[in-house]
């Protein structure tokens, strides 16, 4: 499946304004709802992709493959539960690390098009032998 690469920093966009609020406000709860956003994500339905394509009517000028950037939701859903986990138990520290380490990558990818969580699957893939 190929995605456009628009939508995917357009999310990351998106992304990256609420976990920046949760981090401002303490919000637990909103950052409940990112982690329903990241789930959604690694299934293939991201709310803010659905957005995009509502907004933007445009044929895309690139595409690339959605499994690495499935996986980077993953990532960005164990790091938003993980800052719950903070957040619940009140381990401060742990939720604003868990949120902030979100943050940044979600940064990266919306300011820079360079999507951390991507990189990572790719390496992982090299590093695995291939499936037969």
């Amino acid at each position: 499946m190929q995605v456009d690469s628009r939508a995917l920093r357009f999310a990351a966009a998106v992304t990256t304004v609420v976990l920046a609020l949760v981090l401002v406000t303490g919000n637990a709860w909103l950052l409940v709802a990112q982690a329903v956003v990241f789930a959604q994500g690694v299934l293939g339905t991201s709310p803010y992709g659905m957005i995009f394509k509502g907004i933007v009517k445009s044929p895309p000028k690139e595409v690339e493959d959605a499994a690495p950037s499935r996986f980077a939701q993953g990532v960005g859903l164990a790091f938003a539960l993980v800052g719950l986990v903070g957040y619940v138990a009140q381990i401060t520290p742990l939720a604003l690390g868990a949120v902030a380490a979100a943050l940044f990558a979600a940064f990266l990818n919306a300011a820079f098009g360079f999507c951390l969580g991507c990189e990572m699957f790719l390496i992982i893939r090299r590093l695995l032998p291939a499936a037969r």
